[in-house]
């Protein structure tokens, strides 16, 4: 057989269709080899070469295609910093679990797929950022300053403190390639620009008021009618997904908690008089002096005249004061610091902590009591100063203080039992870390149980955030193992097992039963008032007036002219209805509805609409809304470049590697 195989490929056919092969997949190898694979990766965008636009991707010269990938690192690092800025925003309300969603990966994702859609869109546009451009970006870096200007020494420490440390070079590459990225973006949304008839037609929507009539319904009472067996099974069917136990677990834990150790010795003579020698500085109070001063004002930016003008000032003040002058008086009728003129230029004692600027308090302190001084520049301008009185500083005694250290040493005492305590714990555990009996059993602390208890209705010690992440992650829940320590307040912390999870569950109905007719009685009621209020409006709609109505039902009514969109009147929901109403037609209104919560409806009637006059905002407004407007247009028409960039590359997502 293999002797007819040789034979039927030898000819000068076989060779020639051979080579045809062969040529295709030696390209598609060098590609492989090119590109380097994908493994890596969780999305591609690719591009054809500039000088052949329509490439087809499955011709063997695709190796020449331009790409940038989006690694598995790129990723993990921008999802880590979207995690952290969302348990910022969240605080102890976060849920780990909830983040980690699909949804909030693809957010993530696509913002880094349109990052390297604008730095492959910079690569083919051919921009390049010049030395200059980047020093000039870097240099004006608040983080990288001092005083406000560039510090060599700060940019140095700044890159080294980073996690892990950037080298002057990387950072500056990452910067270049950032400037390069946004140099387009920048330059679309910096252009954008408002048309006065732009922002006109925009303010005769957003300034439209609104002359309205409002009736309350009031809430209809309960229902309690009876629920057939029937309607039970209709509704429960309908709506098994209401009717769920929640997912759960039940707890075994050890409570450390420092404030029920028992104290421990009590610290002798000699001890409590070695720690205040050792700490006698922390009981003595440092000196500090009364000063009375004369500010005359000149900002720190001010032109070199004014400097100059007040300069001159202060020193002719300061000169009347050494020669005599009541002092006091000088400040009352000259000085510019409006907390201590009245008092003659008295200032509070202050001690040399910085609680003063510097010159003003590096000056109070070289001087001698009854010593004029000035003038001495600061940053509010020349200050004359008046030494009035040098208070020492003064210590307290051994015999005062001996109760405080006492104390600090009985709690010194309790703080090293519990770290020795919560430290036996953790030990206890790392023996043995799917089992908290026998760790509770060598320390001799209780093993302590709690639940079956729910994620929304925690119990006991769960009720602490960090506790009830902890009873229901991933880790605990799965491998059944004892948690670190969770800090519950300072020495307090308890070590956590999850003894039995329950998954969430569809009830039976027998177990459902009240709540599915509390359900039906709640939606019979929902909708009699819906009923209730449509009727209201059928009414309203053939002609009768709200305000007769509302005086013969016996309804709260109330006219409201000039209603303005936005204004949460009676609700947020109702302002939005009342402005989504179409216009009345001229000697007519618009009626409408809008549910309130806890069942009660109220019912409107448009009866005037005025649009917003854009001559009637003051300048300053109308400034700030064109600015508003053009960073608007500006963000859209950046991101439908980024959305074009996209349509003419091809992006590839692998998401299951997210």
């Amino acid at each position: 057989m293999l002797q007819k195989l040789r034979d039927k490929t030898s000819g000068w056919i076989a060779s020639l269709i051979l080579g045809l092969l062969i040529i295709p997949f030696a390209f598609v190898g060098v590609n492989e080899y090119m590109t380097g694979g994908t493994a890596g990766d969780v999305a591609v965008v690719e591009a054809p070469p500039t000088w052949w636009e329509g490439a087809p991707q499955w011709w063997p010269a695709s190796m020449l295609w331009q790409r940038e990938e989006v690694t598995q690192d790129e990723f993990r690092a921008a999802f880590e910093q979207a995690r952290q800025q969302a348990r910022q925003q969240a605080g102890d309300a976060f849920d780990p679990r909830e983040f980690e969603s699909t949804d909030n990966k693809r957010k993530v994702l696509e913002q880094l797929i349109d990052q390297k859609v604008l730095v492959l869109g910079s690569k083919r546009a051919g921009i390049v950022v010049g030395n200059a451009a980047l020093q000039k970006m870097i240099a004006s870096e608040p983080a990288f300053q001092v005083d406000g200007k560039f510090s060599p020494e700060q940019y140095q420490l700044m890159l080294s403190s980073q996690t892990p440390p950037l080298s002057p070079q990387k950072f500056d590459e990452e910067q270049r390639e950032r400037l390069r990225m946004m140099l387009v973006p920048m330059a679309i949304n910096d252009s954008d620009f408002v048309t006065e008839g732009e922002q006109e037609r925009m303010w005769k929507l957003l300034g439209e008021t609104r002359d309205i009539g409002i009736a309350l319904l009031p809430p209809l009472p309960e229902d309690a009618a009876p629920v057939s067996d029937a309607d039970i099974k209709a509704w429960y069917d309908g709506h098994k997904n209401d009717f769920k136990q929640p997912e759960q677990v039940s707890l075994e834990y050890i409570e450390i908690n420092g404030a029920t150790l028992p104290a421990g010795a009590t610290a002798d003579e000699a001890a409590l008089r070695k720690r205040y020698e050792a700490e006698k500085l922390r009981f003595v109070s440092p000196e500090q002096r009364v000063v009375a001063h004369i500010l005359i004002a000149a900002d720190a930016g001010a032109d070199a005249a004014t400097q100059k003008k007040a300069e001159e000032k202060a020193a002719a003040l300061a000169k009347q004061a050494r020669e005599g002058a009541d002092f006091a008086a000088l400040a009352r009728a000259n000085s510019e610091d409006p907390g201590s003129k009245d008092l003659g230029g008295e200032l509070p004692p202050f001690a040399k902590d910085g609680s003063m600027v510097k010159p003003f308090e590096d000056a109070a302190f070289a001087m001698q009591a009854g010593e004029i001084r000035g003038p001495v520049k600061s940053d509010f301008g020349y200050h004359v100063l008046q030494l009035k009185e040098i208070k020492a500083g003064a210590g307290r005694s051994f015999e005062e203080v001996r109760g405080e250290l006492a104390s600090e040493e009985e709690t010194s005492e309790r703080e090293r039992a519990y770290n020795d305590l919560a430290g036996k714990v953790v030990n206890e555990t790392l023996k043995n870390p799917t089992a908290l009996a026998p760790a509770a059993q060598a320390v001799g602390l209780p093993l302590q149980k709690l639940g079956p208890f729910s994620r929304n209705a925690p119990e006991g010690i769960a009720t602490v955030p960090a506790v009830l992440r902890a009873a229901f992650s991933d880790t605990l829940v799965q491998d059944g193992t004892v948690s670190d320590p969770i800090e519950i307040a300072p020495n307090h912390s308890v070590v956590i097992r999850v003894a039995r999870h329950t998954q969430e569950q569809a009830l039976p109905l027998d177990k459902a039963r009240d709540a599915v007719v509390s359900s039906i009685r709640a939606d019979r009621r929902e909708k009699a008032a819906v009923a209730a209020a449509d009727a209201l409006v059928a009414r309203l709609q053939k002609g009768e007036s709200l305000a007769t109505i509302a005086a013969a039902d016996g309804l709260r009514f109330n006219e409201l002219p000039g209603m303005r969109r936005g204004m949460p009147m009676p609700t947020a929901e109702a302002n939005e209805a009342i402005f989504a109403a179409a216009r009345p037609s001229e000697g007519k209104s618009t009626p409408g509805k809008v549910a309130l919560g806890n069942g009660a409806y109220a019912v409107f009637t448009v009866n005037k609409v005025t649009e917003g006059v854009l001559a009637d905002m003051p300048p300053e407004e109308r400034a700030t809304m064109q600015q508003q407007m053009m960073q608007l247009n500006g963000g859209i028409a950046t991101q439908a470049y980024v959305d074009a960039l996209r349509k003419r590359f091809k992006v590839k997502v692998f998401e299951e590697r997210l």
